[in-house]
């Protein structure tokens, strides 16, 4: 027994045991076992599990015989009741939720489960371009030429079209000159990118089933968003204001500042603003006439004018395209926009 777990076991008669859990069942049996014995172990596991480890052995604390060997016998319990063993993806969350918390094992789960791909580069081939050329534009342009050169082309190339100007070019030319990739480079990579990319991915692709729920709210139509909302609010207050402070809808297009609403008009075809605006309050129209020539703002106006009455149906999906375009101008970086609706008043 090492002399550090030894020095862990010398704690008093009336010290309290508890219950080992997730990281901290894998720590004592590592420590139990030693530097010799240990190391095989710790050679197969990945950056990730050596940290989560680590800190848990960091901060264990003292162990007591009792808690030791009733560790033991669980661990040789576990392993000798299985006559045989089927290796699959419920049999591995299984095993991991034993000794690991239930948000870490969500986490590996979700990695080993997508994006979908037998590899790392067909895993990165199934992550979307804007999101893997956030993180590629911070790399050296020799890395991206090295990522760029293992993805499909026609991912590479949406990617390409993404990335800064002057990375860009300079990726390209490092493609052109690329000779074969060493082993040793490739697999210092693609483990780079397994640690710090996907692990970080599955992170932040946990979303929260409020913000799930508001953009599933900002696409029906008024009369259901409200039924919905009316009954949510009877059962649930909290998800409802919750939900609410989520969505992101046609009144929230007023809190665009001067240039976004101007990129979001040119964006938006003439025949869908007027039917948009023509359901909409006079404070909206005012903002969009507001950023409008003169002249263009009379010619929409005529228009509206000229619609006649229109349907509340036609007018929903006019304003719902209109947000729909305001948040893919704002994925690209083209307008700003805000969800945070504060106490303003929602006004149909």
């Amino acid at each position: 027994m090492s002399d550090q777990l030894q020095k862990q076991l010398q704690v008093s008669a009336d010290e309290e045991e508890r219950e080992l859990k997730g990281a901290e069942r894998a720590a004592v049996l590592l420590l139990a076992l030693g530097e010799s014995h240990g190391a095989p172990i710790w050679a197969k596991l990945d950056e990730i599990e050596v940290r989560q480890v680590s800190a848990a052995m960091a901060n264990l604390g003292p162990v007591t015989p009792n808690m030791l060997e009733n560790l033991f016998k669980d661990f040789v319990r576990r392993v000798s009741s299985k006559g045989s063993l089927t290796g699959n993806v419920d049999a591995t969350e299984r095993l991991l939720a034993s000794f690991l918390p239930g948000e870490k094992v969500s986490i590996i789960m979700e990695e080993i489960r997508g994006p979908a791909g037998r590899n790392m580069w067909e895993k990165l081939s199934n992550v979307q371009e804007n999101v893997l050329a956030n993180y590629l534009k911070n790399e050296y342009p020799q890395t991206v030429a090295v990522v760029l050169s293992k993805i499909n082309s026609d991912h590479a190339a949406r990617v390409l079209g993404i990335l800064p100007e002057e990375l860009a070019l300079e990726v390209v030319s490092r493609m052109l000159r690329m000779d074969a990739v060493q082993k040793e480079v490739l697999e210092k990579v693609e483990q780079t990118l397994r640690v710090e990319f996907m692990s970080n991915l599955t992170n932040t692709s946990r979303r929260d089933s409020h913000e799930m729920m508001a953009e599933i709210f900002n696409n029906f139509d008024r009369q259901t968003e409200a039924r919905f909302l009316a009954a949510l609010e009877e059962d649930n207050r909290e998800a409802a204001d919750r939900i609410k402070t989520l969505m992101f809808t046609f009144d929230d297009l007023l809190k665009l500042d001067a240039a976004s609403a101007q990129t979001l008009l040119r964006h938006v075809e003439k025949d869908a603003l007027a039917i948009a605006l023509k359901g909409s309050t006079d404070t909206a129209r005012e903002f969009f006439f507001g950023n409008m020539s003169s002249r263009a703002a009379k010619l929409l106006q005529d228009d509206m004018d000229a619609l006649g009455p229109v349907r509340l149906r036609d007018v929903d999906e006019a304003q719902t395209g209109m947000v729909n375009k305001a948040k893919d101008l704002a994925a690209k970086g083209e307008i700003m926009i805000s969800k945070s609706k504060g106490e303003d008043e929602i006004i149909y």
